[in-house]
């Protein structure tokens, strides 16, 4: 690696396994270092942002990012998406067609409504590639020596194409997504679907288990116990039963 994980501003999770905390919405982005291949978790909100973090993981790494693994189609996670177009892209399946068409109306509708530029939401909205790979069940990447990464489409609850990210190692990592939240109370938008959130997050604490480091989609690392009490906020707020 070219730069240290400090120098850097990314906080590492694991051995090669890292996160950023992004300016404005506070949203994260992951990234997963193998010998062959370099994961990105998220894309950030617009083109700027995208290309910050391309340059970031280039610096860290000493090598470009080969995936890049979309948790769901909110503008906060996806439009910086086009400024890895050299990289292969996954999605929960569905999220191809969410980010076609009409979704990509509402898409920068919903960027300028939390204060996005208009003109930066409509260049992003507009370079945007929906997913090349479609994620029905679980997905291996083998990233080379050793490094692997699940891509599990454990949704529907946040949105209805919520995919999650297992980094095995010591300690297993967990990119959630925003199915789980720290710093404020997890979005319930219109195209949320709780009556199957719950479950959602019951499959994210069968996937890490009791050790495993769970990174929100927005706001500090948390642990297996947070992510119980948010399933079980989730399910009486929603009235869903056990």
């Amino acid at each position: 690696m070219t730069v240290t994980w400090e120098e850097s501003g990314w906080e590492q999770l694991a051995p090669g396994v890292g996160r950023r905390r992004l300016p404005g919405w506070d949203c994260t982005a992951g990234i997963v270092v193998g010998a062959d291949g370099v994961l990105a978790v998220d894309a950030g909100s617009s083109l700027a942002e995208g290309a910050r973090l391309r340059t970031e993981a280039r610096e860290l790494t000493g090598r470009r990012v080969t995936h890049l693994a979309l948790t769901h189609p909110h503008f906060d996670h996806v439009l910086g998406a086009p400024a890895f177009a050299d990289a292969e892209v996954y999605g929960a399946v569905g999220l191809d067609v969410a980010l076609a068409g009409r979704g990509r109306e509402e898409l920068s509708a919903d960027a300028v409504r939390w204060g996005l530029d208009p003109a930066a939401a409509d260049e992003a909205v507009a370079a945007l590639v929906p997913p090349r790979h479609a994620v029905s069940g679980e997905w291996t990447l083998d990233l080379g020596g050793g490094r692997q990464a699940l891509l599990a489409n454990v949704g529907p609850g946040h949105t209805a194409y919520d995919l999650a990210v297992l980094v095995p190692g010591d300690p297993e990592v967990v990119f959630c997504g925003d199915l789980v939240e720290e710093s404020d109370e997890p979005q319930a938008g219109p195209d949320a679907v709780p009556s199957r959130w719950p479950a959602a997050l019951d499959r994210l604490l069968r996937l890490g288990g009791e050790d495993a480091v769970y990174v929100p989609g927005h706001g500090a690392v948390v642990d297996a116990a947070f992510v119980r009490a948010q399933r079980d906020a989730l399910a009486a707020r929603f009235g869903v039963s056990e």
